[in-house]
């Protein structure tokens, strides 16, 4: 983002700035942007960027009711890419915890 401030997000686990992510005509690619504000959340990015503070890498639902009122507009939309959910891994075992399981059953019917 060439001539932009960036607002960017840290990974707690690692503490590495997260890398923007990219696709268009099936090419993907990443680019690490430069910005002087850098959040552990990403409500903090969603607020600065509403803030005009620079620009953000939000997930679209977050940022979607943003959008509908006007405080912040897309850019590069042809550039990101699909969010193809989420998913879940666990053990292989027979007996799962009643914690586990409703998870489980909370996500696999959420709509």
């Amino acid at each position: 983002m060439t001539g932009h401030e960036c607002v960017n997000i840290r990974h707690r686990p690692s503490g590495a700035i997260y890398a923007w992510e990219f696709e268009n005509d099936g090419k993907a690619f990443t680019v690490k942007v430069d910005g002087q504000l850098v959040f552990n959340s990403i409500m903090h990015v969603l607020n600065a960027a509403a803030d005009g503070i620079g620009l953000a890498y939000v997930p679209e639902e977050l940022v979607a009711p943003y959008l509908a009122d006007g405080r912040l507009q897309e850019v590069l939309a042809n550039w990101c890419p699909e969010f193809q959910g989420y998913h879940l891994y666990y053990p292989n075992r027979r007996q799962t915890s009643a914690a586990f399981s409703a998870l489980v059953e909370a996500l696999r019917y959420r709509s």
